[in-house]
């Protein structure tokens, strides 16, 4: 067995996950796949295995040990960029439905062609902006569990990501650094949202020794109607 191979399924173990092989070989084409396409457009500065299948993969599964999988059903990755984290959830959890969306038409075309190249079942890739998309009522309000991975500070992914989360479910925000300062910047919108942040779990990183940070967020309520505001707004006028 390769030393990628060993140490990744050594990590995963530790969290009672135990790929078959199946599993690993979506891994690897998911390996072969990101590397091929980052050469013809910017999809990660990360190439090397080893550091993709810590800093992506397993950095991705890791929300699986603080929420329990099981009890989800419906699963929005907003800004999803290569596929992260919803992709490597849908390998280990194979009975989630997807919907991710993203911005950049160029990564819903790579997602396409790897959700295909997977052949995984009950995937909807979606471009466009997420506060546009979140005003359709098939996806407001919609989904067990939304995820964001890096996309932006907290008191903006409240916005982008509460309207897509169904009253009493989660959005899990995954962060580097200590978010303490983006909590506190967040408390109006999150009131304004709906959203009440349940957790913050801090864990390092393995091999590599990096912190990280997923904050839990239950939503208390439908959306208010006049969230999102248009695409752009959040961004340029967070609600403080």
């Amino acid at each position: 067995m390769d030393e990628v191979r060993k140490g990744f399924e050594e990590l995963l173990a530790e969290k009672q996950i135990v790929l078959s092989e199946r599993q690993w070989n979506q891994f690897e084409i998911y390996f072969r796949e990101l590397v091929s396409w980052n050469e013809k457009m910017n999809l990660t500065g990360i190439t090397e295995r080893e550091q993709v299948y810590i800093k992506h993969f397993y950095d991705s599964l890791s929300l699986s040990f603080f929420v329990p999988m099981s009890e989800v059903v419906t699963l929005a990755d907003i800004g999803s960029g290569a596929g992260f984290p919803s992709i490597p959830l849908k390998i280990v959890y194979p009975h989630l439905r997807v919907t991710i969306i993203d911005s950049l038409n160029k990564r819903i075309q790579f997602l396409d062609h790897l959700v295909k190249s997977l052949e995984l079942e009950h995937v909807q890739c979606i471009h466009g902006r997420a506060e546009d998309l979140a005003r359709k009522a098939e996806l407001r309000d919609s989904f067990d569990l939304v995820t964001a991975r890096a996309v932006a500070r907290m008191n903006v992914l409240n916005e982008f990501c509460l309207p897509f989360v169904k009253a009493s479910g989660l959005f899990a925000a995954m962060k580097g650094s200590d978010p303490d300062e983006e909590l506190q910047e967040a408390v109006f919108s999150l009131k304004q949202l709906r959203g009440e942040t349940k957790s913050v779990f801090r864990f390092e990183l393995p091999v590599e020794q990096s912190t990280r940070h997923i904050i839990l967020i239950h939503k208390t309520g439908s959306t208010p109607a006049k969230y999102p505001r248009k695409a752009g707004t959040p961004l340029k006028q967070p609600l403080v």
